[in-house]
């Protein structure tokens, strides 16, 4: 319910579909056959991400290894997915908006299926890099397309527990890699690993070739709101002999931040990264430009503290606790099941309480458990395992939220492409962060780094989504574009929502 001195047009915390007087069902009540299916197919799809995408990160000691690879070089293998991430984003998500979100879900598993069998392959670094790029233009993609098309397919007062449930497949797919790590490199090597991740994909594609397409797209798509081809707006006509050299520009500004720069040539670059970023996103995003950026610093600054914790815990377990492959794999068992459980528990939590609070709340619980976990030595493994479960649960669990957080800052006519693009821009702070820790771990030692990261960054997202800054920026861009109110007495009529307008969202 809305306060009582709440002002006209003040958006409330209760879902809009929300029924006062009806009685209580459960929310398991509220799901039909069809939602379940839809669920099951975009899970599906999350776990063998999770299985593909960690599979670089279990065998970057074996890679090194047999490449002759330095730490930091080997760290930028985990970075590569990200450099095309970006641009996976954008265009599979304007496809999504434009097409529907089905066929931009099997577009995108296919992409990092075909991706990591090809790593598996891989003849030297430069090869393998290449490969890990094409497992993030799928990576993007699936994060994007699956999101939207859950999201937008449940009930609107279930869509913070939509996103969570769907998120914990990407840990509890990390889970099964780490299982198959342990029971197939020590008696193959590591490449096998590579070729076993394209085997389950098969039936994710099968599932999603016959679902139906999410509802909210269906009803805009019907009512005639013409969706916004972001690819088409950026890439036609005369737009594109600017557009595709910026992108070239912006492709080769992340490519060289990876590698090792001086810290002022690193700094420019990022700034020239950042320029061409913002310069798309004012094209296609219209007015909303300002949120879209805000939501890229956002997911930036979400990334660098995770990251670190999710790319380097296998070799921090490996190098600094001296751990064999299965104590490896328990390790990051009860770390995957901490993330699973603290996804659902941040959905369930998002619908109850909020997105914000439940998103920010488990962030600040997790700056307790940061410290400890990595002052143990290696012969406190029982402990380490419950302070991994429960780090994960809070920390990594709180970004099964964050599709909701972000999508509900975009209207349906460009929301896969602007989810896309921004969390996939702002994901670059996962292909900065294992670089970032490996090299803070020279003078502080991995262990302390990764704490480090995980500290400070944390705090920084918790203001950002606590107080959220990205929706604060975009009202005072509306109302510096409005100009000043005109001088009555009387107050503003209520406007009502346009089509295209994005959801009601939680009170500031």
């Amino acid at each position: 319910m809305t306060p009582p001195n709440t002002p006209p047009g003040t958006p409330s915390d209760t879902p809009p579909d929300a029924a006062p007087d009806a009685a209580p069902r459960r929310w398991r009540e509220e799901l039909s056959a069809q939602d379940w299916k839809a669920f099951t197919a975009a899970w599906l799809g999350y776990a063998m991400d999770g299985f593909d995408f960690v599979l670089i990160t279990l065998v970057l000691t074996e890679i090194a290894q047999d490449f002759g690879l330095s730490p930091v070089a080997a760290a930028t293998l985990v970075s590569a997915a990200f450099v095309s991430r970006w641009f996976g984003g954008l265009a599979i998500g304007a496809l999504g908006d434009r097409l529907g979100r089905r066929p931009a879900m099997v577009l995108s598993i296919t992409l990092y299926a075909v991706g990591s069998a090809l790593c598996g392959f891989a003849w030297d670094y430069w090869s393998l890099f290449v490969f890990r790029m094409v497992v993030g233009l799928g990576m993007a993609g699936e994060y994007t397309a699956s999101a939207t098309y859950v999201i937008e397919s449940w009930p609107r007062r279930l869509r913070n527990t939509a996103s969570g449930l769907l998120l914990s497949g990407y840990p509890l797919g990390t889970v099964l890699a780490a299982e198959c790590y342990a029971w197939v490199v020590p008696h193959t090597n590591w490449r096998v690993l590579f070729w076993i991740g394209i085997v389950p994909v098969v039936l994710a594609v099968y599932l999603r070739k016959r679902l139906p397409e999410a509802k909210d797209w269906q009803e805009a798509y019907g009512a005639g709101e013409r969706p916004v081809g972001a690819t088409g707006l950026l890439f036609s006509g005369r737009r594109a002999a600017w557009n595709l050299p910026l992108c070239g520009v912006a492709a080769l500004g992340v490519f060289l931040v990876l590698r090792d720069q001086s810290v002022a040539v690193t700094l420019l670059l990022v700034a020239v990264v950042a320029a061409c970023f913002v310069a798309l996103a004012v094209q296609f995003a219209g007015r909303l430009w300002p949120v879209l950026v805000a939501l890229m610093v956002t997911v930036f600054c979400a990334f660098l503290y995770s990251w670190p914790l999710q790319s380097l815990l296998p070799t921090y377990l490996k190098t600094e606790l001296h751990y064999d492959p299965g104590e490896v794999s328990d390790a990051l068992l009860y770390a995957g099941v901490g993330y699973a459980a603290g996804s659902v528990l941040a959905g369930l939590l998002g619908d109850r309480f909020g997105t914000r609070r439940a998103y920010a709340g488990m962030l600040v619980a997790s700056l307790v458990v940061v410290w400890p976990v990595f002052a143990l030595d290696g012969d406190d493994t029982l402990a380490l395992w419950v302070l991994l479960f429960l780090l994960l649960a809070t920390g990594q669990g709180a970004s099964g939220i964050l599709p909701k957080y972000v999508s509900e800052h975009y209207p349906i006519r460009f929301r896969a492409a602007g989810l896309g693009f921004s969390y996939n821009v702002g994901a670059l702070g996962g292909a900065a962060a294992p670089v970032l820790g490996t090299r803070l771990a020279e003078p502080l030692g991995l262990g302390t780094a990764i704490a480090v990261l995980a500290l400070g960054l944390t705090a920084v997202v918790v203001l950002l989504v606590g107080l959220d800054v990205p929706a604060r920026i975009q009202r005072r861009a509306d109302a510096r574009r409005a100009g000043p109110p005109p001088r009555s007495s009387r107050p503003p009529e209520p406007r009502n929502p346009e089509p295209g307008d994005p959801e009601p969202r939680e009170k500031v």
